[in-house]
């Protein structure tokens, strides 16, 4: 028997095992066995992970080194913003911005105050600021995105990555302020800008202030871009939709794309529901979309920051002088 199918039965004989306690004991003993098989479960979480499309098992340490992509099928996992990160900048040139910004509750949404039949093991029912709190402590980071300065094979750059993993990657007011700060600073800097996108879109929670943020990060980009003629890039990921697709995400000098992403800015049922008509298959998926001409190259992860060197050079963007 192999690790995997060993892996796999012990897997099926632990589910069986906690269906059964959860199902049909109440008294103390069965309580016990229940809280250590979940904690075993969660170990187990750990160290593996199952591929979205073929169902595979795989072992974590494994994906990582290879780039989160399924070695079975090929298919492109999401990746955390610190190992996309890890990606693209050298070893030991990365420099974080406002690591120490957080969210506040500004609108008081789903306020504690308020009587509330939420369910507590659903997250989308907390309030607000306990939702964000659940997130900052799963992901340890403050917010959807880290921003900060960097080099790529040499060349400093500005870099901003979002991260799905905190609330979806949606665009709050600090996700809008840090990408704002980061392209200014390239801008006094004179640093190429890149962003990484993988986002829902704006953060409903704050309302209208989520929706600022598309036009502020727009008119800093305007002045990047128009009147510095620094170069900006952004890389559309699995998924990038909504607010992201209709701001930042689409105003790239160069826009790159992972195969087989999502990108859209309203979702096909939406979109059916307001056209009153069926839509294709996968008509919001890479592919398809590079036919239409809506980004410029489909680079796999692998080649993500070759490719990127060779358009700073390209653009006669000097490494530093230390770097030659």
């Amino acid at each position: 028997m192999s690790i995997r199918e060993w892996f796999e039965d012990r897997r099926k004989i632990t589910g069986l095992l906690k269906d059964s306690v959860e199902g049909d004991s109440k008294d103390v003993n069965e309580m016990d066995k229940n809280k250590n098989l979940s904690i075993d479960y969660v170990k187990i979480n750990r160290l593996w992970v199952q591929c979205d499309n073929c169902e595979s098992l795989l072992y974590i340490r494994f994906l990582r080194e290879n780039k989160s992509i399924c070695e079975e099928c090929g298919y492109y996992l999401q990746m955390n913003s610190s190992d996309r990160i890890e990606l693209i900048i050298d070893r030991g040139t990365w420099r974080p911005m406002d690591e120490d910004m957080y969210t506040l509750d500004v609108l008081q949404f789903h306020s504690e105050d308020e009587p509330s039949n939420s369910d507590p093991l659903n997250s989308e029912d907390e309030p607000y600021k306990d939702h964000i709190t659940s997130c900052q402590i799963e992901t340890g980071l403050t917010d959807a995105i880290q921003t900060g300065i960097g080099k790529l094979n040499g060349i400093p750059i500005a870099l901003g990555v979002m991260d799905f993993k905190f609330m979806g990657g949606s665009m709050g007011s600090v996700v809008g302020e840090k990408i704002t700060r980061l392209i200014e600073r390239a801008t006094e800097e004179s640093l190429p800008v890149i962003m990484v996108c993988a986002s829902g879109g704006a953060r409903m929670q704050e309302g209208s202030f989520s929706l600022m943020q598309m036009a502020k990060i727009a008119s800093a980009l305007y002045i990047h871009q128009k009147d510095k003629k620094l170069l900006y890039l952004s890389i559309l990921t699995s998924p990038t939709t909504g607010g992201v697709t209709a701001s930042f995400g689409m105003l790239g000098d160069i826009i790159i794309a992972e195969p087989k992403a999502y990108i859209a800015f309203a979702g096909k049922r939406v979109i059916e529901q307001t056209l009153g008509q069926k839509v294709i298959e996968d008509f919001q998926v890479t592919e398809h979309l590079f036919g239409h001409g809506l980004f410029d190259p489909i680079v796999p992860r692998n080649l993500l920051k070759g490719v990127l060197s060779e358009l700073f050079k390209l653009y006669g963007l000097p490494r530093e002088k230390n770097e030659r």
